[in-house]
């Protein structure tokens, strides 16, 4: 759902990218600037940094006091860090980790490219948002217990810089090994393959011409 309203507040200014992987394959494609690519990673950054600052103003008392006792953990069984970004499973291995979140993005990428192909056929008006939103929770149902599919650079990225900053320390990112680094990077190598697979195993093989060229940036892409 919340994925399904940030495509439709955003997508009429920008095409509600919300992830750079997105954005990053749609200029792969040659259907969005490659020089707008950075301004859309750093207002993503921004805007994941934010929203996790906004959940602990509105549950700073829940966090601080309540839940952890004053201190704010990362791992144990008060910790409070996994809230904001996400921490590996403890059966999860550094290479399976690394495998989780590129298979996830790639079918991800898939799965959106998919959606805005038109020579799949034109969808009713409205409803690539929900069917966005829907593959996410599909993903987030069968994918998300080894790490929580964090599926967005940004998405983790963000809120765990604001973790750091708020008081839980560097923590945030020595835990799991040095996990941080998985979701902030393996996303761009499962986005790079999913967009790789449908160009070369459907695309190219349509046996129609679209009536229309495909539309530059207007799908989306979140988490």
């Amino acid at each position: 759902l919340g994925a399904l309203f940030g495509i439709l507040v955003a997508h009429g200014v920008s095409g509600a990218h919300l992830n750079v992987v997105w954005s990053m394959s749609l200029s792969i494609l040659g259907r969005h600037p490659w020089r707008k690519v950075p301004l859309y990673a750093l207002s993503h950054l921004l805007g994941a940094f934010l929203g996790a600052a906004t959940v602990y103003l509105q549950y700073y008392g829940k966090i601080s006091t309540v839940f952890s006792g004053g201190q704010l953990l990362v791992a144990g069984p008060n910790a409070t860090a996994a809230i904001f970004c996400s921490y590996p499973a403890e059966h999860l291995s550094f290479w399976g980790g690394l495998v989780d979140q590129v298979v996830a993005t790639a079918l991800l990428l898939i799965c959106c490219l998919a959606v805005v192909d038109r020579r799949q056929g034109r969808l009713p008006n409205g409803l690539a948002p929900v069917l966005v939103g829907a593959l996410i929770l599909a993903i987030g149902l069968s994918m998300g217990s080894n790490c929580g599919f964090p599926l967005n650079p940004a998405r983790d990225l963000g809120p765990r810089l604001f973790t750091f900053i708020a008081g839980w320390g560097e923590e945030v990112f020595t835990a799991g090994g040095g996990w941080w680094w998985i979701p902030t990077v393996a996303p761009f190598v499962g986005g790079l393959l999913g967009t790789v697979i449908y160009e070369l195993l459907i695309e190219v093989h349509h046996l129609t011409t679209p009536h229309e060229e495909q539309s530059p940036g207007t799908l989306y892409i979140m988490d």
